[in-house]
């Protein structure tokens, strides 16, 4: 029984490191203007690289959900497996989530130093 449970949690993971190369961990913006000394251009062009951004967030989020969804059918009730996965799914969410906020928080703030300006 404890053999067949390894033997299920080691295929669970191997499928899901198979299938994780799926979802694309999206790209966050290179650069945030400085507000203190950036055009008004490159500030709207940043907003335009901020909302790309997290539209890419969050279709990542929803195909780490449907890959999770996915790969949990196929373990077939390996429960070990299956709480493995989505422990690594929520991982992999929380990443992407915390790094959004983090820039977005930086780049509000360089929006607020340009608004000031005027």
């Amino acid at each position: 029984m404890r053999v067949s449970v390894c033997i299920a949690a080691c295929l669970a993971m191997a499928m899901w490191q198979t299938a994780s190369a799926d979802c694309t961990y999206p790209k966050a913006p290179e650069s945030i203007p400085d507000g203190s000394t950036a055009s008004e251009g490159e500030m709207v062009t940043a907003m335009s690289a901020f909302k790309q951004y997290n539209t890419d967030v969050t279709a990542y989020l929803s195909c780490l959900d449907d890959e999770t969804s996915d790969k949990a059918k196929e373990a077939g009730g390996a429960v070990s497996a299956i709480m493995q996965m989505k422990a690594m799914q929520a991982k992999k969410h929380n990443a992407a989530v915390a790094e959004l906020k983090g820039l977005a928080d930086k780049f509000n703030s360089q929006v607020r130093t340009f608004k000031a300006r005027k």
